[in-house]
């Protein structure tokens, strides 16, 4: 069942973005940056972490779940450097994902043709 629910809650963000998109003059660019506020704005709100053990992995998959880690580690950093925290915390979590997306993209760049 948690697969199922995963994937009916991951299917619709993904369908409402694709909605936007379709009848609104939003980018892509313009519904990723939305969707990362959203979920560190509800993150921080204290209303991702509930959504999130019920919808699984379909929360965390869309790029809601970025947000909503970045926002935790800010508010982990915060609690234990003080202001400093705000600064530091958002790669203390997801420091990894972007070091690991970096380097690939890099390797696929290299090993990708350019084109004009």
């Amino acid at each position: 069942m948690e697969y199922i629910i995963a994937f009916l809650v991951g299917g619709a963000i993904c369908a409402i973005g694709q909605l936007i998109i379709d009848t609104t003059k939003c980018s892509n660019a313009h519904l990723l940056v939305g969707l990362v506020c959203l979920g560190a704005v509800l993150s921080g709100l204290g209303i991702y972490e509930p959504f999130q053990e019920f919808a699984g992995a379909g929360a965390l998959v869309p790029v809601m779940g970025f947000g909503s880690s970045i926002t935790k580690g800010m508010l982990s950093e915060l609690e234990r450097l003080g202001w400093e925290g705000l600064f530091t915390g958002a790669f203390e979590i997801t420091g990894l994902g972007l070091a690991a997306g970096i380097v690939f993209s890099s390797i696929w760049a290299l090993l990708r043709k350019p084109q004009k």
